[in-house]
């Protein structure tokens, strides 16, 4: 009896939200068109790092060789925005990756993406805040904090702030309002600051063209003698390392793209307006494409123009541009970059904040978290108590907290999403139709499923029978892919921890990464012989299985680069979020709802999960 309790609460943690005729029907209002989504991308994404990041990744980690950067970064993206992309075309709700891995991967898997979703966005909008509010200080002679440090210091170092930031969480409070008021409202606002910002990116990167000099390519150590005997002080001025292009080599790279994968965080918010977009199937993998590709040709000139106008060992990493314009001559040019950083952290606020409510509203309408925050507003077809509830907490945090030490942490929950994500493509693209059916022919499949598995061959795993996915096909890939998972994991843990020993040619650890490579491989073939949904959809991941598996394991990999103490917050955080799940969501979640209602007498009925036709077909 206990095992059967066991098997009983192990179905409920995997079980899968099946979508229904009704799966187009929303109440949000649908406002939002292709223009829109893609300055919500472009604005989410393109925000503080383009400002802030290009100069300390191209003094520290790359030099000029940043642009190489962003490049390697701009395609790791690129593969996680592609899997975003298919299933915003299958799957047009909202939720982004909280949604999907429910479809797919089960109820406990997707808790834990929506969960740490919530994290991330709460903790970019409370640092995007702290960072306008700084910025802002920063124009008016830091009048502000050296105010508020006299009078209302914290004295509680390595927990809280200085000081609280009242302008941080009345920023907060007032885009609360505004998004409260519609999506279509926030999204003009968003196009406004998000037209400026590239505006005077583009006056940057001209700029950088005109007054750089090729030269700042091809430093030496003389010139960087020469610029070091000039400054009476050096302590702002960076290491030179080989000189040249790639300064720093092939490893300084790999470092600075690994840094700068975080300056395309942002573009996912796309996937969660499925229920806001006028025709999602199409509007939202174009979207994620366009706008991923108008972030990479700013970075890419930004970054060009900045180590063009002066050596890169002499940039200034809090405030790069202004000091490139100070060094050529060109110092008004640094007000024009002031307002330009303003519209670009108002637009990446805004960019955090939009679908923060929205995962909220999604989860609770599946009674994963508390069924009163799916509360929408009957005047603005909004999530009203989601938005208010996350914008106070966001409010709540940019007052109080010193964030600098918890990006990492933001980070890990954005790569888990990214990468339960690309699963979710993996597992999907080889499944049969999903079907709604009776609890008797529910139980009937079952046992087919079964007597199917009992005559599995190895002959099925590499010469599948059957050109079309059948139950069997879907569950080997769905097993391969959780295999691959775990293989890829050991595999970016090995050459994380012990790279030394690999570069030196150590026999055992060349063999362990040997078998694990021959593994994936093997397993790889198993899944890339199963038959694919033939499914028509706008959007298509191309070269599956392997671009979804390398998404992942470059997700993986830059998970392993996060220290002990950021996976200790990061515990802590999915133990409130577990204790919510196990306490009222696992209880309340509208598939255990169903699944307590008597079946209905109806004839089962197959829905294609490829929603452009939403089309019933009887049995």
């Amino acid at each position: 009896m206990s095992c059967q309790a066991l098997q009983r609460f192990g179905q409920k943690l995997l079980r899968r939200r099946m979508l229904d005729s009704s799966t187009t029907d929303t109440r949000l209002a649908r406002c939002l068109n292709t223009l829109d989504l893609v300055a919500l991308g472009v604005g989410s994404t393109l925000g503080a790092g383009v400002y802030v990041l290009a100069g300390g990744v191209a003094k520290e980690k790359a030099g000029p060789a940043i642009v190489i950067c962003f490049l390697v970064a701009a395609l790791s993206s690129l593969l996680a925005g592609l899997c975003y992309a298919e299933f915003g075309a299958r799957v047009p709700h909202s939720g982004s990756a909280y949604l999907y891995s429910y479809v797919t991967v089960g109820e406990l898997w997707a808790f834990t993406t929506g969960w740490n979703l919530i994290l991330s966005y709460v903790l970019g909008t409370a640092s995007v805040a702290r960072a306008w509010s700084s910025t802002f200080d920063n124009l008016v002679g830091n009048y502000i904090s050296q105010t508020l440090k006299g009078t209302i210091a914290l004295h509680v170092p390595n927990v809280l702030a200085e000081y609280p930031d009242f302008f941080a969480m009345g920023l907060v409070l007032l885009l609360t309002g505004l998004l409260a008021l519609g999506a279509s409202e926030s999204a003009l606002v968003t196009k406004v600051f998000t037209g400026v910002n590239l505006l005077v990116l583009g006056f940057v990167i001209i700029s950088g063209f005109i007054k750089g000099d090729l030269q700042n390519w091809k430093l030496t150590g003389e010139d960087y003698e020469l610029t070091k005997a000039g400054l009476n002080d050096t302590t702002s001025l960076g290491p030179l390392g080989a000189g040249g292009f790639m300064p720093f080599g092939f490893e300084g790279i790999l470092r600075g793209a690994a840094t700068c994968f975080y300056a395309f965080v942002g573009f996912d918010c796309i996937a969660t307006t499925g229920e806001e977009a006028r025709n999602p199937q199409r509007s939202i993998p174009m979207g994620i494409v366009i706008s991923l590709s108008v972030c990479f040709l700013a970075y890419f000139g930004v970054s060009s123009a900045l180590t063009l106008l002066m050596p890169y060992y002499q940039l200034q990493p809090e405030s790069p541009m202004p000091e490139a314009f100070l060094h050529v001559g060109w110092a008004p040019a640094r007000y024009l970059v002031a307002v330009g950083s303003l519209c670009a952290l108002s637009t990446s606020l805004l960019g955090s904040m939009f679908p923060m409510p929205r995962v909220i509203y999604a989860m609770a309408e599946d009674g994963l978290l508390f069924r009163v925050l799916a509360r929408v507003h009957s005047g603005t077809y909004t999530p009203i108590l989601a938005t208010v509830v996350s914008g106070i907490i966001a409010a709540f945090m940019a007052f109080l907290f010193k964030l600098t030490d918890l990006v990492d942490l933001m980070s890990i929950g954005t790569l888990l999403a990214y990468s339960l994500v690309s699963i979710c493509v993996l597992i999907l693209r080889y499944q049969p139709d999903q079907k709604i059916k009776t609890e008797e022919e529910e139980m009937e499949i079952e046992e087919e499923q079964t007597d199917e598995a009992e005559k599995l061959t190895l002959q099925d795993l590499f010469c599948p029978p059957n050109s079309i996915p059948t139950p069997l096909s879907g569950q080997i890939v769905y097993v391969c892919s959780s295999l691959l998972a775990v293989l890829l994991t050991l595999l970016c843990l090995v050459l994380n921890h012990w790279t030394v020993p690999l570069l030196s040619g150590d026999a055992v650890w060349v063999t362990v990464v040997v078998l694990l490579l021959l593994l994936i491989t093997g397993i790889t073939g198993v899944v890339w012989r199963q038959p694919q949904n033939p499914a028509s959809l706008h959007f298509k991941v191309p070269v599956v299985p392997f671009l979804p598996l390398v998404s992942i394991f470059v997700n993986i990999y830059l998970m392993m680069q996060m220290s002990a103490g950021t996976w200790a917050r990061f515990g802590v955080w999915m133990l409130i979020g577990f204790t919510i799940y196990f306490g009222y969501g696992i209880r309340h979640s509208v598939e255990e709802v169903k699944s307590r209602k008597p079946p209905p007498k109806t004839t089962a009925q197959v829905i294609d999960l490829d929603l452009t036709s939403s089309c019933i077909q009887p049995i």
